[in-house]
């Protein structure tokens, strides 16, 4: 990007200009061959009342997400699973958010697996900015029916799961 002209420190979907936004998607779609984008869509007003605070909406949709995600791995062939997050400043919601991470990773892992959770800054970790973009680009698309960002990840987009597509409220 740099040899690009840009000058940028690091990148953020929603901050960047249009222009940049094409150029790192342009530079997803060239260097991710192998990669693997499972996106959860949780339309929040379609919730139950037992849902819809903050503090059990997020760790329940990142639980659904994570045990679909670990699905689809033959997760014997793995020493280690590091799951990185932007860093979280509220140290409860952190904490909230760390323990459904780790007892889904513990209930999904085979017992000689370890896992990891690390919270980074996301300007500092190129694995959460290409995260920032694609769901940016998918956030996108669903709520504002515009495709034009989701055309540069869609082949390495496996899946888009509505969770809520019913349109019926959802309660656990």
């Amino acid at each position: 990007m740099a040899e690009l002209g840009t000058e940028l420190e690091y990148f953020h979907a929603s901050e960047n200009a249009q222009p940049v936004r094409n150029q790192v998607f342009d530079a997803i779609k060239r260097n991710l061959a192998g990669v693997r984008v499972d996106a959860l869509v949780a339309e929040k007003r379609k919730t139950g009342p037992a849902l819809q605070s903050k503090e059990v909406f997020y760790p329940r949709m990142i639980g659904y997400l994570l045990k679909f995600v670990l699905s689809k791995h033959d997760l014997s062939l793995f020493k280690e699973v590091l799951i990185y997050t932007d860093a979280i400043p509220i140290r409860r919601k952190r904490k909230t958010i760390e323990k459904i991470i780790k007892t889904t990773l513990a209930s999904q892992l085979p017992p000689t697996a370890r896992y990891r959770l690390i919270h980074h800054e996301s300007k500092s970790n190129l694995d959460l900015q290409i995260a920032d973009y694609c769901t940016w680009a998918l956030y996108r698309k669903w709520n504002a029916d515009d495709d034009r960002s989701c055309q540069h990840i869609r082949p390495i987009v496996a899946s888009e799961f509505d969770i809520f597509r019913t349109g019926t409220n959802f309660y656990y």
